[in-house]
């Protein structure tokens, strides 16, 4: 059995979690979740918690385990503080900027990149800091990789756009090679 699906999901104040059948539905102060869990797995809320627990003892079932309980926790977490993905523009000329739901990217290109928020996104914008937020911890990762995605940091220079917690490992030049090979 997994220790992290043994451990319950405390509900926080302000925190609404209801079970119908296999959907799992949490609503809090940053918004609405709703997700469909399989069969093999079930639910219970006691005393402010929600409990996690397998319907049958097989491998299928001890793996969609601790992942459920993860999850739960996840969409827990996303209504009552949110999730936020901080990425860092590196370059001479490289700017952003949001107009309404939409973010808009100079990059080196000669057009600028758009980008339109999904539905519970939100972009802002400070300097070369884009910030990325929202309730949903997949759909705030996956809009930040595809940000990152628009001008990846390259090894020689560093430009591109990067995590903010990311370090680029930096390769030598042409230059510094051939010192070496005298």
């Amino acid at each position: 059995m997994s220790k992290i699906g043994k451990a319950p999901v405390a509900i926080p104040e302000g925190v609404t979690v209801t079970i119908e059948g296999q959907t799992v539905n949490v609503s809090g102060p940053k918004g609405n979740l709703s997700r469909k869990f399989p069969r093999d797995v079930s639910f219970e809320i006691k005393e402010g918690q929600v409990l996690v627990s397998c319907k049958k003892e097989n491998k299928v079932a001890q793996s969609l385990f601790g992942t459920t309980r993860a999850l739960i926790n996840n969409m827990v977490h996303g209504v009552s503080q949110g999730w936020v993905k901080e990425l860092e523009l590196v370059g001479t000329g490289y700017r952003a900027e949001v107009n309404g739901e939409t973010l808009i990217l100079t990059v080196g290109f000669s057009h600028p990149v758009k980008i339109e928020a999904p539905a519970g996104i939100s972009f802002k914008v400070e300097k070369t800091i884009i910030t990325v937020a929202g309730p949903d911890k997949e759909l705030v990762g996956q809009v930040a990789a595809n940000i990152r995605s628009v001008k990846p940091p390259e090894p020689y220079q560093g430009k591109g756009i990067k995590y903010q917690d990311e370090v680029v490992r930096r390769k030598a030049g042409k230059a510094a090679k051939t010192v070496g090979a005298v």
